[in-house]
């Protein structure tokens, strides 16, 4: 790579030049944890379903490839081409919706910036009601609160006024308000979240003493207990098994990885002087975030 001159137009060349080489080293740093991790939390729980002692870690294996081949694919392309992708997956696949809602929100809201009388602004906010509504149909209140969130961040980068975000966080939180009262589901988690003690909060309770039985430095890889009673320990429980094999610090580590791929991320977007990309990585990283 070291011989790839500056002057060289090729798509490689601007690729390596160009790339936040930092940033995609963090990626895949987390994305080896996350296969590690997987390792670690997932055969108690496919020998208890009666599947193949490493049937979750090798799937994990495999989507990992293919997405940090995506990834890389990605990267590749310049604003103009990640646009033109955003607007074909958003017409051909809503299954993508949220992550391609983040960029071609951003395009609409960077139009509207940048080209007096174009309704970018409403667009991107009728987009952003049809896939909420989209996920309120399912409930998953869950990914709307993060879809709203990507929203908001974006329109709040492209120039809100100062009253419409006053506005818009009065609605969200009454929008959250009502979701708790509305849907037992948020209900329950939220109760669950400030009082692991009450109702069915086996699991938050098991996974709190993970982390109390792995203490700073963590009983080992493969000592954990956790795994072996938390049906979810391979997916949301899996930083239980990270906290009782390899403790407090490596915890923190992985913690330390997401912030310095969203700081690093947003530190680069706000250096770059086209908004699009600006508003679509930022969208993108509050998604990673939260």
């Amino acid at each position: 790579m070291s011989t790839l001159a500056r002057t060289d137009n090729s798509i490689l060349a601007r690729w390596w030049w160009t790339v936040d080489r930092w940033n995609l080293a963090a990626v895949a740093v987390l994305a080896m944890t996350g296969a590690v991790l997987a390792l670690a939390a997932s055969p108690p729980v496919a020998l208890r379903l009666g599947l193949d002692t490493y049937y979750f870690a090798s799937r994990q294996v495999l989507y990992l490839g293919i997405g940090l081949f995506v990834v890389v694919c990605a990267s590749l392309l310049s604003p103009k081409g990640v646009r033109r992708l955003a607007m074909a997956v958003l017409a051909g696949s809503m299954v993508l919706m949220v992550a391609v809602l983040a960029v071609t929100a951003a395009w609409f809201f960077a139009q509207a910036r940048l080209q007096e009388g174009y309704p970018g602004n409403l667009v991107a906010t009728g987009l952003f009601l049809m896939v909420a509504a989209l996920l309120l149909m399912q409930p998953d209140v869950g990914m709307t609160m993060v879809v709203a969130a990507v929203w908001a961040v974006q329109f709040f980068l492209a120039g809100l006024p100062i009253v419409m975000v006053m506005g818009i966080g009065l609605a969200f939180l009454m929008a959250s308000v009502g979701a708790y009262f509305t849907f037992g589901h948020v209900q329950a988690r939220v109760d669950r979240f400030f009082d692991p003690s009450a109702g069915e909060g086996y699991q938050v309770m098991r996974s709190l003493d993970a982390f109390h039985n792995g203490g700073l430095t963590g009983r080992g890889p493969g000592e954990g207990r956790v795994k072996e009673v938390l049906p979810d320990a391979h997916t949301d429980f899996i930083f239980a098994v990270a906290g009782e094999e390899f403790g407090m610090l490596v915890c923190v580590a992985i913690v330390g990885l997401f912030a310095f791929v969203v700081i690093r991320g947003l530190s680069r977007a706000y250096k770059d002087d086209n908004l699009f990309v600006l508003l679509a990585s930022a969208g993108l990283l509050v998604q990673f975030a939260v």
